[in-house]
């Protein structure tokens, strides 16, 4: 059967008496709710505070414990996006950098399947890939930029083409260019190979989604790995078997992969960030602690000495 209706009065009634969540201010609980969701505010935060034989709450757990985490959450989403951006700018300019080096500047090259990783299970990955650059190419009618370039040159060069295309269509695109111009790409990134320049991107990618829709980050788990690295050697992360158990598939890895792909001062700036996030969280909201927090993350319990070590 699916889950009926509720008003947002009935959610209310709900939740205090039926799951035992403390419920002070009615007014705020009603905005919240009203502002967010239940399913994104309750559903999405509630697990951290629930009993989870009984699903009721643990005693003292309050609307505005649920309120704080998911506003701790949000900060967290804001703050990582701006930093996936800086990556993301990069990338574009690296790829068009690459491209045009190797081929020029006439879009023809670029809606060539020539042009790319000549491997024949990549086909239909080229073939979609062409379809959306040649719609920005010659269709789109929606960015100046485009149209500008197109009316006055009949030539939408790859540096303005890039400009429009999504993080997943970035790293789709870096994954299907020929071995020579990813080489050049991961050059630009200290000790980071081509084949794992593509797993960092392809799972940046994911985390970028999770932030844009607003989706639940600090406990998001990915499907694939990122890359093993030193740091996971140097910060003595534990290991069952093969497998290192922290900063491969949580949010302590994309803490990892910024390491490697933003420049010393922009990381040290998002460290600093984030540490005194989870710092005035952990502060202001007694109901889950600072160390709790942080195996939610995937962070080992000395993360923050993640600047001390080199990449090497």
């Amino acid at each position: 059967m699916s889950k009926p209706y509720l008003t947002i009065d009935q959610q209310i009634s709900k939740l205090s008496r039926e799951k035992g969540l403390n419920i002070s201010d009615l007014t705020f609980a009603k905005q919240m709710l009203t502002n967010i969701g239940y399913f994104s505010l309750i559903g999405g935060y509630k697990n951290l505070f629930t009993n989870p034989m009984t699903r009721k709450y643990e005693q003292p757990t309050t609307f505005e414990d649920i309120v704080a985490l998911y506003q701790f959450d949000d900060e967290l989403r804001h703050l990582t996006f701006r930093f996936l951006m800086q990556v993301e700018q990069k990338l574009r300019q690296l790829i068009s950098d690459s491209f045009c080096a190797h081929f020029g500047e006439q879009q023809s090259y670029y809606l060539s399947a020539a042009s790319y990783n000549a491997a024949r299970k990549l086909g239909p990955d080229i073939a979609k890939l062409i379809s959306i650059l040649d719609y920005h190419a010659n269709r789109n009618t929606e960015k100046a930029y485009l149209v500008h370039q197109r009316n006055l040159y009949h030539n939408v060069p790859l540096w303005v083409t890039t400009k429009i295309l999504t993080f997943g269509q970035l790293s789709k695109f870096y994954q299907l260019m020929q071995f020579r111009q990813q080489s050049d790409i991961s050059k630009c990134y200290e000790h980071v190979t081509e084949k794992n320049l593509g797993q960092y991107l392809t799972n940046l990618t994911l985390f970028r989604n999770v932030c844009a829709h607003n989706e639940r980050l600090f406990s998001f788990k990915l499907q694939k790995d990122f890359p093993d690295t030193v740091l996971h050697q140097k910060l003595g992360i534990v290991k069952k078997g093969n497998q290192y158990l922290q900063g491969k598939r949580d949010y302590f890895g994309l803490v990892i992969a910024l390491r490697y792909l933003l420049p010393k001062d922009d990381f040290l700036l998002y460290k600093k960030s984030l540490i005194g996030l989870i710092n005035s969280y952990t502060k202001q909201s007694p109901r889950i602690s600072k160390s709790d927090l942080l195996v939610q993350m995937g962070f080992p319990s000395n993360w923050e000495k993640i600047t001390r070590y080199k990449l090497t």
